[in-house]
């Protein structure tokens, strides 16, 4: 790890941090409040995803439904407008819109198909945009002069890496730069993470086994086809599944290559020596025998 004891931590000029969990558990509430705080750098691998790596995917499928609509085409074709997405670190809905969700065409669903091809270009560039995390960090100091830094991670993290594989690429080149930091959430706040998904139900990217394996149980069960197969549906039940799924990967990460820190504690932090005080517990913890 990046910083061995709470120590380490502590008499370091320079933090850096990355943050890791399931959505809504206060990875990108921290973040901002670091960064509102001022001297850190705040570096999200979502906005990186969707600017840097999918920006042209995101903008080619907003003018494949502008060319639908013949004013729009007549403008498009002229160079009298200009479509582009506005994605920002607190609105991500512009990549969400782009990875879909499958099934039923009249329901807004897109071929499963099409979907898979999408989550495997989101899988390139989430790996593209850790791996980048190293230059963020030198260009955080030398462009800005900031020490210390913090990277939101998206909720997908796990589904792109090995954590029990001590070589695996991402993994190795985070934990040589940063402090892993896992935001550990209670049954609670799953039931809750569930609620919110079926109000509002949005695209996320899956481990493609896992991804394969629900939408073939989810046709069995429900004996439905593709193209009869509700999307929202479909995408609320995998997410349930997902938050086991993803709940040991997470934990594997957080034992073999970082720490844990509650999402009940995160929501109670609220400056940065806050933070800081709580990740000291936390590697403290760690260190702890027994």
């Amino acid at each position: 790890m990046f910083y061995e004891t709470a120590e380490d931590w502590r008499d370091c000029s320079a933090k850096r941090v990355l943050f890791f969990g399931m959505s809504g558990l206060g990875k990108t509430y921290v973040s901002n409040m670091l960064r509102d705080a001022g001297g850190w750098f705040h570096y999200s691998i979502d906005y990186r995803i969707g600017t840097r790596y999918m920006g042209e995917h995101i903008a080619d499928n907003f003018k494949r439904e502008a060319m639908r609509v013949p004013l729009l085409r007549d403008l498009l074709l002229s160079d009298s407008v200009y479509i582009a997405s506005n994605i920002t670190f607190n609105n991500l809905a512009p990549l969400s819109t782009y990875l879909g969700k499958p099934g039923n065409p009249e329901k807004g669903g897109i071929r499963f198909a099409d979907y898979t091809r999408r989550q495997d270009q989101h899988r390139r560039a989430e790996i593209a945009a850790l791996l980048d995390t190293p230059h963020f960090i030198a260009r955080a100091q030398e462009l800005y002069g900031y020490g210390n830094f913090v990277c939101d991670s998206s909720g997908s993290i796990c589904e792109v890496v090995d954590p029990d594989d001590p070589e695996d690429e991402v993994l190795r080149c985070l934990s040589d730069h940063l402090l892993l930091v896992w935001i550990r959430g209670s049954e609670a706040h799953a039931e809750e993470l569930i609620r919110r998904f079926r109000r509002a139900p949005k695209p996320m990217y899956y481990d493609p086994a896992f991804l394969h394996a629900k939408w073939e149980e989810y046709c069995r069960t429900n004996k439905v086809t593709e193209d009869e197969v509700d999307p929202d549906d479909f995408v609320t039940w995998t997410y349930s599944q997902a938050l086991a799924h993803r709940a040991p990967r997470y934990a594997a990460m957080a034992r073999n290559w970082g720490v844990a820190v509650d999402a009940e504690a995160i929501a109670k932090v609220g400056t940065p020596a806050d933070l800081e005080a709580l990740i000291a517990n936390a590697l403290e913890a760690r260190g702890a025998p027994g």
